[in-house]
């Protein structure tokens, strides 16, 4: 009987390091089928053009250069649509006017940003973002529908997908909408509202 015991107790010590090497062969892969992958931190480098409408009889053309950093701002793993993970950006943007009473546009701004991860090791990742800045542009009050001071609020909206070429580097493409106003500071306020396409190259850390 005892050497039944002894025998039995031998056996169980014996498979213990199996048990456990198993558990740690197994877990790590099942635990990457569901692991949401959010980077977190990135830079961007993004482009548009854009054309201004809704009210201005000004024909804007405007180019928008931004460099954009972000940060990961929690996420949602679940299996649902809402899946995916959220930013806090800080922006700096450059903006030639190619048309335009102005000639120039300098502003910052600060938002959100939420990225639709749909499955685990997902390239294409849908995105929506908004945000709120302040900037500088050459105004020319005496110019019916030109903005009617220099220092001038700003509003942006993008939406968009970004594809993932690898682990560090993304590209995107999607849609972004801009709006100017000096909320009420001078009267008339003229507001100024772009529409266009954004492209753009993201660098991950």
């Amino acid at each position: 009987m005892k050497l039944r015991l002894l025998t039995a107790v031998f056996l169980l010590i014996a498979a213990a390091p199996f048990s456990r090497a198993g558990n740690e062969a197994v877990s790590p892969r099942l635990r990457g089928l569901s692991e949401l992958e959010a980077p977190s931190f990135e830079i961007a480098a993004e482009t548009s053009f854009l054309w201004g409408s809704l009210a201005n009889p000004n024909s804007y053309e405007v180019g928008a250069q931004f460099i954009t950093a972000r940060l990961r701002w929690g996420t949602i793993d679940s299996d649902s649509w809402l899946r995916g993970y959220q930013q806090v950006y800080f922006l700096a943007m450059a903006q030639p006017f190619f048309r335009g009473p102005e000639n120039y546009y300098f502003g910052i701004s600060a938002g959100m940003r939420y990225n639709f991860v749909r499955h685990p090791g997902a390239r294409l990742v849908p995105y929506i973002s908004g945000g709120v800045g302040l900037g500088w542009i050459d105004s020319h009050a005496d110019v019916f529908g030109a903005q009617g001071q220099d220092f001038t609020f700003n509003i942006l909206s993008a939406v968009g997908v970004s594809y993932k070429v690898n682990d560090k580097l993304k590209v995107t493409v999607g849609g972004l909408y801009q709006h100017f106003s000096n909320a009420g500071q001078t009267s008339p306020n003229p507001s100024l509202n772009l529409f266009g396409p954004q492209v753009g190259v993201t660098y991950s850390f």
